[in-house]
């Protein structure tokens, strides 16, 4: 009985102690509870893709499809324009080194928002301009910088861009992923993806993670 009581007595020390302890000693919050989403079709994916992954605060890029009619598209179902899809990015970032208006402003500068269904010679549905918001305060900050770009003619023709809610993602095919870090030299990467690519580290240097400058 006595050995019994010591026993629980020494328990119970060792639970206080660890509740005792400062917060700062307990592990750390899982950082994907921090992460948040951002879903952006401009144009070709292979392209937008390239822009978005190397920033500081990104995570993850997939490219995919949304917005379409059936489930489980296939890129070659895509391409007909008949599912309505649109190419598109899925981010997956921290707001608290990149926020949904940086991500914004890299968006409205690295394609022509202003075209309808059309990316320089890539033309369709699957290659319109849209954001497929997350959540109220995203499609909030949407609409409010596309209203601002317009009224400060940013552009020489008004934006086109579609906001709308966020729909059904679907993973590109395997081959798609990490497409041009795979495929830089192609004919399409050196003279469609590279300048964008590199218009991102001349305009927003300062956002990228540290071995993209390196490359």
């Amino acid at each position: 009985m006595v050995r019994t009581i010591l026993t629980f007595l020494v328990w119970m020390g060792f639970l206080s102690t660890i509740v005792a302890q400062p917060a700062t000693n307990l592990p750390s919050t899982n950082t994907s509870l921090r992460m948040e989403q951002a879903t952006f079709g401009a144009g070709c994916f292979w392209c937008v893709e390239a822009v978005f992954q190397n920033l500081k605060g990104v995570e993850k890029v997939v490219s995919g499809y949304t917005g379409g009619r059936i489930a489980n598209p296939t890129y070659k179902e895509v391409c007909s324009g008949l599912t309505g899809h649109a190419e598109v990015i899925q981010i997956t970032y921290d707001p608290a080194q990149i926020s949904f208006s940086e991500l914004l402003e890299i968006f409205w500068k690295t394609h022509d928002p202003t075209t309808l269904n059309r990316q320089g010679a890539d033309t369709g549905t699957q290659y319109r301009s849209a954001i497929f918001y997350h959540n109220e305060e995203q499609r909030r900050l949407a609409e409010e910088y596309k209203q601002k770009l317009n009224e400060a003619h940013a552009f020489p023709n008004p934006i086109v861009t579609e906001i709308v809610p966020t729909a059904t993602f679907y993973a590109a095919e395997n081959y798609h992923q990490n497409y041009y870090n795979q495929n830089g030299r192609q004919p399409y990467c050196q003279f469609v993806v590279k300048p964008k690519v590199d218009k991102v580290r001349e305009v927003f240097g300062n956002k990228l993670k540290a071995e993209a400058l390196a490359k």
